[in-house]
């Protein structure tokens, strides 16, 4: 995946939480695009707010840890915080 080759900070890395990050991500809009042609399907709904608050969490804990490698994150996927 070439979405953890451009987040990753070493090679193999697949558990940081700037790669876990991007990966939610790209969850995440798909999951957007997908209920925005099926409004009327709350199971994932449901699973989108779960992604989120995840990916929320873990943008909080980056922040704490690493405030450089957490603007970076927000920067190339063009979040908002």
């Amino acid at each position: 995946m070439d979405i953890i080759k451009q987040f990753a900070t070493k090679s193999g890395d697949t558990g940081s939480p700037e790669v876990q990050i991007a990966l939610l991500s790209h969850k995440i809009n798909k999951l957007v695009d997908h209920l925005k042609s099926n409004p009327k399907d709350n199971h994932s709904r449901r699973g989108l707010l779960g992604m989120i608050s995840k990916r929320r969490r873990l943008l909080s804990y980056l922040q704490k840890k690493a405030v450089e490698r957490y603007k970076d994150v927000i920067k190339k996927l063009d979040l908002s915080k």
